[in-house]
């Protein structure tokens, strides 16, 4: 049986049909990681159903993984689709804001 660990730190962030949870967590032995759920609400027989994808990320890790996305953000943005107008400001304030986690847990 999986024991829930205390969350430390949350973000969450809206986007669209998609919500990115980041929770920082606590081992028993203080050593801390993160991890990352996207949570896709889905209908099944007229009823909400919320599909659910975690990646767990240790520390040893976190240099590695924010490398990895840079570039991959880059080359998105600098070498596949340059002309797009990638205006984060005004996603920031809509549709993709982080907000603090409220503790409901229920995602």
């Amino acid at each position: 049986m999986e024991e829930r660990r205390e969350e430390i730190f949350s973000r969450k962030v809206r986007a669209g049909k998609r919500t990115y949870f980041f929770d920082v967590k606590a081992t028993r032995s203080n050593d801390y990681y993160l991890t990352i759920t996207e949570s896709k609400k889905r209908f099944k027989d007229d009823q909400p159903v919320f599909e659910k994808h975690k990646i767990f990320l240790y520390k040893e890790d976190f240099e590695k993984f924010v490398d990895a996305l840079g570039e991959c953000v880059d080359k998105v943005k600098n070498d596949l689709l340059p002309d797009e107008d990638y205006d984060y400001k005004e996603s920031y304030n809509n549709d993709f804001k982080s907000e603090p986690l409220d503790n409901d847990l229920s995602y």
